[in-house]
């Protein structure tokens, strides 16, 4: 009867093992779904051009997905607030092209320069959160005109004009590789690995994200929880500059030049990383590591489409109806 026992009771451990795996497993691709979909868009470019998966390439469309990738952080965070921020992209273009004026015209080092292109980016979010979170403005009309603003100001910096032959000084940024350029890592995709690993932990486990997803799941009860709303919606939209303009960086390195083309639509790309990876439009649900995924899988999806010569007409047709779904799924899965 002893050996029956504890035979029984392995079996159950064994079923019960088995059972937390396909729990797990569940849980993963519910939350992570976007993997899979890179795992499967990734297989079928594959077929379609031997060059896809080489490792130049890979390399290639992580270090391009990188700033796009920084400023879906800063989009995830307002997501997860319940706003959305139309301004990212101009203001990406703008503080790269403040930066940029600074180092070429004006000759300020850039140990100065990109600091002060830091605290604009900080500087355009915060008039953001002052205005929505203070004055009762509706975020599409003050990140609307914030956007305009900064399009208007990148415009007079640059005199129409794109602005290259950036120092050397700051090349390691958006064109360093830590091991070496043949096989190394590129230095913006090891900054935008720990950009997610420390924004990860800040919405999880710190004070602030807790006030975010509260926010994110209704703003009153957030308020009669204790949580001082207007201040979390400011210091986000703050610290979502911050990100954006170091989005903006990493692009004038990579780039090596500043245009009024930097940074364009990156707040509707940042939308639909999010969107894509998981991350609910109606705040409070999802996880920042999935606007990483969901960025990947967009300049995936691009890259696959260049490598295909599919016309780059049409590209913004794909664009437009990947977004399309993305939110569909989002109104699906909110209902479920």
């Amino acid at each position: 009867m002893i050996g029956s026992d504890k035979l029984k009771i392995k079996i159950l451990n064994g079923k019960l093992k088995t059972a937390g795996v396909f729990n797990w497993l569940s849980a993963f691709t519910k939350n992570y779904a976007i993997v899979l979909a890179i795992v499967v868009l990734g297989v079928v470019y594959a077929f379609s051009s031997e060059y896809f998966v080489s490792y130049r390439n890979i390399r290639n469309i992580l270090q391009q997905t990188s700033p796009i990738a920084v400023v879906a952080i800063a989009q995830a965070l307002i997501l997860l607030l319940g706003d959305f921020d139309l301004s990212l992209g101009q203001m990406v273009c703008f503080t790269s092209a403040f930066a940029a004026w600074m180092m070429k015209f004006a000759h300020i080092d850039p140990v100065i320069a990109l600091p002060i292109a830091l605290m604009m980016g900080g500087v355009m979010g915060a008039a953001n959160g002052f205005l929505i979170a203070f004055c009762k403005i509706p975020a599409f009309v003050a990140t609307l005109g914030t956007q305009l603003i900064c399009f208007g100001l990148a415009r007079i910096v640059t005199k129409a004009s794109p602005i290259s032959g950036m120092p050397l000084s700051i090349e390691w940024l958006g064109r360093g590789f830590a091991g070496g350029a043949q096989w190394g890592v590129p230095v913006s995709v090891i900054i935008m690995v720990l950009m997610y690993v420390i924004f990860q932990f800040v919405s999880r486990r710190t004070r602030l994200g807790r006030g975010v997803y509260a926010i994110g799941g209704g703003s009153e009860a957030a308020y009669f929880s204790g949580i001082n709303v207007k201040t979390t919606k400011l210091a986000v939209f703050t610290l979502s500059g911050l990100i954006a303009a170091f989005g903006g960086l990493i692009l004038l390195s990579r780039l090596d030049s500043a245009a009024v083309t930097n940074g364009n639509q990156y707040e509707f790309d940042a939308i639909i990383s999010c969107v894509i990876g998981g991350i609910s439009l109606s705040g409070g649900k999802g996880k920042i590591t999935q606007a990483l995924f969901g960025a990947i899988f967009l300049t995936l999806f691009f890259n696959g489409m260049t490598m295909m010569n599919v016309h780059p007409f049409i590209q913004p047709v794909l664009k437009g109806i990947v977004l399309i779904s993305a939110v569909a799924i989002d109104v699906v899965r909110n209902k479920r």
